[in-house]
């Protein structure tokens, strides 16, 4: 019987706790409802004769969210250069980036982090960090670090595959 009890208890606290109202907050006003109508509320706002029109972001800034895979884990070329941007693309030589892991280097990788990282990132200036000493990085999914070569770009820390 106590359990039944205690257990109704429970569930009619639970119940009332969880319940929304169904009337909404208002000022007060001396007629007593204490609810302010939609019209009641729109004859005591002046009307205004200035539209706001919200602001548009510039298009010619990108903003980019995370990293671009530039070089994927296998030494395909996944961002073009056309993609890049254009005092990047000159610097950048594919011939020189494109290379994939070989095959114990991508046993290593799976067996100590469950997944393959791209080789080549690029990342932009809000989302890379510096160092002290003038070096910039970037940690890629909270366990890959990249470094920033001459190119621009940002390859894998040779520790992870070497």
């Amino acid at each position: 019987m106590r359990r039944a009890l205690f257990f109704a208890v429970i569930v009619l606290m639970a119940l009332t706790s969880c319940s929304k109202k169904l009337q909404p907050s208002g000022t007060k006003s001396s007629g007593g409802s204490g609810v302010v109508s939609a019209t009641n509320q729109a004859a005591t706002k002046p009307a205004s004769s200035v539209m706001i029109v919200p602001e548009e972001p510039p298009t010619a800034m990108i903003v980019l969210a995370k990293p671009m895979i530039v070089i994927d884990e296998t030494g395909t070329i996944i961002t073009s250069r056309d993609k890049l941007p254009a005092s990047m693309a000159d610097k950048v030589d594919y011939s020189k980036i494109t290379r994939s892991f070989t095959p114990a280097q991508r046993k290593n990788l799976i067996y100590r982090f469950k997944i393959v990282p791209p080789r080549v990132l690029f990342v932009p200036d809000h989302l890379a960090s510096k160092t002290s000493w003038g070096r910039h990085y970037c940690v890629y999914k909270k366990k890959f670090w990249y470094w920033k070569k001459e190119d621009g770009l940002f390859h894998l820390d040779e520790t992870y595959y070497q």
